[in-house]
């Protein structure tokens, strides 16, 4: 299953879920760091970075994870995603525009595939001033003054996925975008290995990218785990949990620091109930970093912080 050729995709770019209260879900998404505008009974979310949207609500009846979604690295990757399963490359109705290609992986999910999609103009980030720790003094003469910003979300950096098998839910994927795994959850059974699940990351050849893009968890059932979302640093992610814990939301997972990935993460629940999750300081690596197993138990270990998983 290991790659040479670089990916097709530049990056992981937006979810889209089926809500059952775009109001209601207005409201926390806000409160969660995003900015949301709302066109054609939809909410489209986006952060400080220029992506046009980073997240999409639709209305219905029942809550339902609706689409995950990828930027390609150029017109003539998105055609040759296409080709492989003879899709149709269509003007992408959202925010941005471009080209938009519509595939369904293995486990009934749809996948949406954009280029050429208008980029906005970046929200300003407040810098804070710089850290003082036991053995490096960043900070002299000056009082910390940290901004409450409104937008505080980033980016999207990674999307977990709950699979009904690992090895055709990852050959599919790396076929299609060029995945490469990171770390590979393995468990002895006697002489063999099974495979839990595996972080996989773009290849973007020797430029750095996260540990992490998607994380498949062979569970034997389709089903979204949660979304993780970037923000600028330690403080503005404390920021946005005591804001998120005022207001009354449903507080799922830590904080902590992940052993593998290395990230900093809370986690939330949002009011239908799916975990998206702040995170920052992730590991970076490129092409030669290559791909490692590791046992199940680095899994759900934690530099600091709790142990378990979100629910």
């Amino acid at each position: 299953m290991a790659s040479t050729a670089e990916s097709t995709i530049q990056d992981i770019a937006y979810v889209r879920f089926r809500v059952t209260d775009l109001d209601r879900q207005a409201m926390f998404l806000e409160k969660f760091g995003f900015k949301v505008d709302r066109a054609n009974d939809m909410l489209f979310a986006r952060g400080t970075d220029p992506d046009p949207y980073l997240y999409i609500a639709e209305q219905g009846p029942s809550p339902a994870f609706v689409a995950l979604g990828f930027c390609a690295r150029s017109m003539e990757a998105l055609q040759q995603i296409a080709a492989q399963d003879a899709a149709t490359i269509e003007p992408n109705p959202f925010p941005g525009g471009g080209s938009i290609v519509r595939l369904t992986d293995p486990n009934g999910n749809c996948v949406e595939v954009v280029y050429g999609a208008t980029a906005t103009q970046p929200i300003p980030v407040a810098a804070r001033g710089g850290i003082n720790t036991g053995e490096q003094k960043q900070r002299l003469g000056e009082r910390l003054a940290l901004p409450s910003p409104e937008v505080f979300i980033k980016r999207l950096g990674h999307v977990v996925l709950f699979v009904n098998d690992f090895h055709q839910t990852f050959d599919w994927y790396q076929k299609r975008f060029g995945l490469l795994i990171s770390d590979e959850i393995v468990m002895q059974d006697g002489d063999s290995e099974q495979t839990l699940g595996a972080f996989t990351r773009c290849n973007l050849g020797q430029t750095y990218v996260d540990h992490h893009t998607l994380f498949f968890v062979h569970a034997g059932k389709a089903e979204f785990n949660h979304a993780a979302f970037e923000v600028a640093d330690w403080d503005t992610l404390m920021q946005g949990h005591f804001e998120l814990q005022r207001a009354g939301y449903t507080h799922s997972h830590g904080i902590g620091k992940h052993l593998l990935g290395s990230q900093v993460f809370d986690y939330w629940k949002d009011e239908d109930g799916f975990v998206l999750e702040h995170f920052t300081d992730g590991d970076l690596f490129n092409e030669s970093f290559g791909s490692h197993k590791r046992p199940p138990q680095d899994l759900l270990a934690n530099l600091w912080g709790p142990d378990g998983a979100p629910g």
